[in-house]
């Protein structure tokens, strides 16, 4: 071979670079020179090779990409993108000038999910900005970190500057207005204070769920017919704020300063401090730290400096609080203090013989993790996994060197092991104890370093995950890819189909489609979507699709396990408290077969048993039946479904799971406004305030409307040949169902149903006391006289007297038709279940007492599980059990023509029920659309978008002139006189009214100027006074993100109105309120 062919093939005489220049060099050749026309080896076929293969390199990466690799290096805590467990998504802009909310929400045009439009966001700014929520003052430096705290109810949002500064913002009522809960105005401006790790604790209620455990169905397994699903628990490890629903935020600033921000029973943000480490020198300095809660609720800190150490800590927080409290009081000071103890310490570079040969120049950290100690439970007693430090390291060739090198980055892992000392041989003993020498050998605590896992991607993003209860590390890749993985093998997972044992949906055909490049992401609390801001500062939702096509039917193995995939994801977010809406995006395609929703929604009902068997009349039934926040999600799931967007007809259950849901949260407002917050008798009661009775007076008149139209529907029914006929023929009776839903009519599903049922019997008992209270406040005004800031209350009484005893039905004689229809079905219960019970289950002759009493249990367990499955088919709606027929018959046989006797037929025929929303017909909807009007599902009044609210005169001339006012028939004159004190009413002892501290109506109504949606209150056809709207501002709306139903924005300082107003901090649905923005709808 000549020196020319050795120097190509990368001999002695020449290096690779220049062969490499060699071979450019020949491929740039023309004419006679070409590569093509050069036989270097005789063989036509080798240069045709040679000619389809050109030496090309791949494209450089991005300057973007090369700065976010530069950030994560620089600094642990720079993730500018976080997503809430209750929706929200907070964002860092690119500048680091300000942070916006964002968040998915039901299109109200159209119901699909999507993200919400940039204009509706709340933003939080530095400096003073006039289209900010909140401006935070500047120091010069951008914000670099967004956290959001584990809690349900009130999330919290940690912003973090480039100097440590950190303010905590809170969202009560909308997941995109803030409040600030503390500001940074009191922390040093200094860079040795910079935030290089942070971590908010669990809510303080976690530990003590299911006696110390997190639980969740961990894997579904195929068993031959179905799928039985395993339970899988690990430790709910501390520390934990003691005041049960709050968190406390931990962070480690770069000179080593370990910082706790809890909130103090006055629910002000305090803050104290333990020195880690000791910063003498640059090379000590602390550039990442990561946090976990280990055993013995102690905090697990792993930090790494600039001199390439990686320390081990663990803290202990002691709160201050008596050790034998368990439920932690308002009146008891927090003093809490740390310590610190060291466990070990490495160094976290540290080469392999199996690593990259790039790993020389991988010598800077971008990812720093620490894993928990983790249960394994296929032992007894079930031993603990170690906790395990990890961290990444990526490299990113460089665009000016020749080679053709990839992007990569490695894993590396130290597991936090325990190692008992050897004890010393025999013979020392016989030296005698000397000092202590004779006691046991101390555990020994190191770091055992595992195989590097090598990816040859840019690692971005890596987080425990939701899943198996953080056994599984999600790893988002610099290209848009996520990879799941083993936190004990970090083997990956879900890359293969498989429906005998399902742990994810990713297993049955939901994938992450149409990856993209992006630099950072954040997933929901779910996993079943992320957020990622693209190269050019874009942000993008992706969510799981399901790739296989279209399903098939539900009877097969691949859809079975799709319902079992979705089953076990959306139970873990309900016991959680976590948002699901991004599961119902997920789901929402496949509810174009009715039967799915119905199939998914008993597989979840069995899975969580959830109670929806209310049919016997008692009253703890009622209480519980208000508190099934489980029942509500799955109304709330149907309502979802139902909704094909603003003035667009709902679907049968749609319909019924939306008048189910509005019903129950009157009912809650009602009864809340009955009682004080207040536990002194001093206080006033919430029935004091106008603004309270006003929005109670909207309650009732939706519940009235209710009730007339479920009896106009039952007439319309009874008046109808063809229902008439299925109910009277046994053969035609599994007809109805499909009649019914043919029509789109649920009033008999309404009153079979035992939850609903139920509901509208507290309904007309709550309206009924209303009647009740009114009068009495009325008859109190007759003999004093209100004061002028007192006549507003008089007013509103007066409007609520009329609603609530003006009704075409009463609710008393509503409330015993209902009394008589439950007793029918118990009865029919009692008597057919029972029967079929004994008929397969025969007593033997000379049965023991004993024998008797587990016969007995038998007949009653098998009446209580089949009374269950009929209430849960009926609930789906499903055809009526046969043995309601006789039911049906006698309702519309015997019990509606009497009542029919009772009532107008042609005043509820022709009866506006807009207030309702449940007429689907065309004209309506397109009047309803045309006219922009909208319901209130607060004060259930219309609203009326584009138009200015305008303020009714108060008080009305009939109270400041003494004159007569009707009130349902009756005349109601005030005398004029002195009144000033408050009386208590007989009989209702959580009523007291106080005349002289009346205020007129939404008097603290706080307008929102040129950012609000002009809106104007109108009311129902039959009200003919003004009610108390408002102050002729126009306001803002809120819209619910899952269902889309609105309600003003209203802000009011009155003590009583807040409590109620409070109550309103989710919708009805379940879902979050947020603000919507000016001139905007959506």
């Amino acid at each position: 071979m000549s020196a020319h062919d050795m120097s190509l093939l990368g001999g002695d005489s020449m290096g690779i670079d220049s062969g490499i220049q060699v071979m450019q060099g020949i491929q740039g050749m023309d004419g006679a020179m070409a590569l093509d026309d050069v036989d270097l080896f005789g063989d036509p076929v080798m240069d045709n090779a040679l000619g389809a293969l050109p030496l090309t390199s791949r494209p450089p990466p991005s300057k973007q990409l090369q700065q976010r690799l530069d950030q994560l290096r620089a600094r642990g805590c720079c993730q500018g993108i976080a997503w809430g467990r209750l929706g929200s998504i907070a964002c860092v802009s690119k500048d680091g000038m300000s942070v916006d909310i964002r968040y998915i929400r039901c299109n109200p045009e159209n119901g699909e999910w999507d993200l919400n439009d940039p204009s509706s966001s709340g933003t939080v700014s530095l400096g003073h900005s006039p289209s900010s929520f909140i401006s935070l003052p500047s120091a010069g430096a951008p914000i670099v970190h967004v956290a959001w705290a584990p809690t349900t109810h009130m999330p919290d949002l940690a912003i973090i500057d480039g100097l440590g500064r950190i303010t905590i913002l809170s969202f009560p009522l909308q997941i995109n207005r803030p409040y600030p809960a503390r500001k940074w105005d009191v922390d040093p401006v200094d860079d040795l204070h910079s935030v290089v790790g942070c971590h908010w604790l669990p809510i303080g209620n976690a530990a003590s769920q299911n006696r110390g455990f997190l639980t969740q169905y961990s894997a579904a397994h195929w068993a031959g017919s179905e799928y039985k699903y395993n339970h899988m628990a690990q430790p709910a490890f501390g520390p934990a704020h003691p005041h049960p629903g709050r968190s406390a935020l931990v962070c480690v600033t770069t000179n080593g300063l370990l910082r706790l921000f809890y909130q103090s029973p006055s629910n002000r943000f305090e803050e104290t401090a333990l020195e880690l480490e000791s910063v003498t020198a640059a090379d000590d300095l602390i550039t990442h730290a990561a946090f976990c809660c280990d055993r013995h609720n102690t905090l697990l800190i792993a930090l790494a400096t600039a001199s390439k150490q990686l320390r081990v800590l663990r803290v202990v927080i002691s709160w201050g609080n008596p050790p034998s409290d368990k439920q932690m009081q308002g009146s008891i000071q927090l003093r809490p203090s740390m310590k610190e103890t060291h466990v070990a310490t490495t160094s976290w570079l540290q080469h392999g013989p199996s690593e990259s040969a790039l790993d020389f120049s991988m010598a800077q950290l971008s990812h720093l993790m620490v894993l928990p100690s983790f249960m394994e439970t296929h032992t007894n007693p079930p031993p603990f996994a170690s906790a395990v430090v990890v961290t990444v390291r990526s490299y990113l060739p460089n665009d000016t060197s020749p080679y053709d090198q990839e992007a990569q980055s490695i894993i590396d892992r130290w597991e936090v092991l325990q190692d008992q000392a050897q004890a010393p041989h025999p013979a020392f003993e016989q030296l005698g104890t000397r000092n202590g020498a004779g006691a046991a050998p101390s555990t020994m605590t190191r770091l055992r370093k595992l195989e590097p896992v090598i990816i040859p991607k840019v690692v971005i993003s890596m987080q425990a995950t939701t899943m198996q209860l953080g056994k599984i590390i999600c790893i988002t890749c610099s290209d848009g890819t996520v990879q799941y993985r083993d936190r004990f093998t970090m083997a990956e997972l879900y890359n293969e189909h498989n429906t005998e044992n399902i742990t994810s949906p990713h297993q049955v055909g939901f994938h992450f489609e149409d990856p993209t490049p992006c630099l950072q992401v954040a997933f929901s609390p779910s996993n079943f979507s992320f957020v990622q801001v693209c190269e050019d500062n874009t942000l993008k939702l992706k969510r799981l699709r399901y790739t296989m096509g279209d399903l098939g039917p539900l009877q097969d193995v691949q859809s079975r396990a799709v319902l079992a995939a979705l089953t076990m994801a959306i139970s873990f977010a309900w016991q959680q408290q976590m948002t699901f809406d991004d599961i119902l995006a997920v789901v929402r395609p496949f509810t174009q077969n009715p039967k799915f929703t119905i199939t998914w929604l008993k597989e979840i009902i069995t899975l969580l048993r959830t109670v929806v068997d209310y049919s016997e009349e008692q009253h703890q039934h009622v209480d519980t039946l208000i508190r099934n926040t489980q029942l509500q999600s799955c109304l709330s799931l149907l309502n979802q479904f139902g909704f094909n967007g603003n003035f667009e007809p709902r679907s049968f259950h749609g319909k019924f799971a939306s008048v189910a849901l509005n019903l129950r949260n009157i009912i809650v407002l009602i009864v809340l406004a009955n009682h004080s917050s207040q536990k002194s008798h001093s206080a006033l009661n919430p029935l004091d305030e106008s603004e309270v009775v006003e929005t109670l007076v909207g309650c009732a008149e939706w519940a009235v409307s209710l009730f007339s139209w479920l009896i106009d529907s039952l007439f319309n029914l009874l008046d109808d040949p063809e229902f008439m006929a299925l109910l009277a023929d046994q053969r035609r009776f599994q007809e109805l169902a499909a009649y019914l839903h043919k029509r789109n009519d649920v009033s008999v599903y309404l009153l079979l149903c035992s939850s609903t049922r139920s509901l509208l019997q507290v309904a007309c008992r709550r309206v009924s006391g209303l009647e009740e209270i009114s009068s009495r406040a009325l008859t109190y005004y007759k003999t004093h006289a209100p004061t002028e800031s007192g006549a507003a209350l008089h007013y509103a009484y007066q409007r609520m007297y009329r609603t609530s005893s003006g009704s075409l039905v009463k609710p008393q004689d509503f409330e015993r038709l209902l009394s008589t229809l439950s007793k029918d079905i118990s009865t029919a219960y009692q008597r057919t279940l029972t029967a079929m019970a004994k008929s397969k289950d025969q007593l033997p002759p000379g049965a023991t007492e004993q024998q008797q009493q587990q016969y007995q249990q038998r007949i009653e367990h098998f009446v209580k599980t089949a009374q269950t499955r009929f209430e849960l088919e009926m609930l789906s709606g499903a055809n009526p059990p046969n043995i309601f027929r006789e039911v049906l018959a006698r309702l519309f046989t015997n019990t509606l023509p009497a009542f029919k006797s009772m009532t107008d037929p042609a005043k509820l025929y022709f009866a506006n029920y807009d207030l309702l929303e449940v007429n689907d017909d065309a004209k309506t909807l397109s009047a309803r659309k045309k006219a922009g009007k909208y319901v209130d599902v607060f004060k259930r009044v219309e609203l009326v978008a584009g138009q200015q609210k305008q303020a009714p005169s108060f008080p009305p001339a009939a109270v400041t002139n003494g004159t007569q006012g009707k009130s349902g028939g009756d005349t109601i004159k005030t005398e004029p006189g002195v009144g000033g004190a408050g009386i208590k009413l007989g009989g209702t002892p959580s009523l007291t009214l106080g005349l002289a501290g009346g205020s007129s109506a939404n008097a603290g109504n706080v307008a929102n100027g040129a950012t609000a949606v002009a809106m104007t209150q109108v009311h129902s056809p039959r009200d003919d006074g003004g009610g108390g709207a408002g102050n002729g501002h126009a306001i803002r709306w809120r819209r619910c993100v899952r269902c889309a139903s609105v309600m003003e924005d209203t802000m009011n300082q009155r003590p009583g109105f807040t409590y109620v107003l409070a109550q309103q901090r989710k919708c009805c649905c379940g879902g979050a309120w947020a603000l919507v923005a000016k001139g905007a709808l959506g």
